[in-house]
């Protein structure tokens, strides 16, 4: 069980190091709007806000989970 707790662990992080690179693209479409269409914009948008979700989801999941996996832990 420690083995998924880790695997947990990881999925967030990468999740957060997605939303991370992801916010950064965006701050450069921001900084250079006025040369592109409001359509790139806002699938750009789209894009990071399910990424937020879905990190938001998994992280969620997660810690509900976590209950489970500690009882489950101290029977072993």
């Amino acid at each position: 069980m420690a083995l998924a707790r880790q695997c947990n662990v990881l999925k967030v992080k990468l999740a957060t190091a997605i939303i991370g690179i992801s916010s950064i693209h965006l701050l450069k479409t921001f900084i250079n709007a006025q040369n592109l269409d409001e359509k790139t914009m806002f699938w750009q948008v789209a894009i990071h806000i399910t990424f937020l979700l879905s990190a938001v989801a998994i992280a969620a999941i997660d810690r509900i989970m976590l209950p489970a996996t500690i009882e489950h832990m101290k029977r072993e």
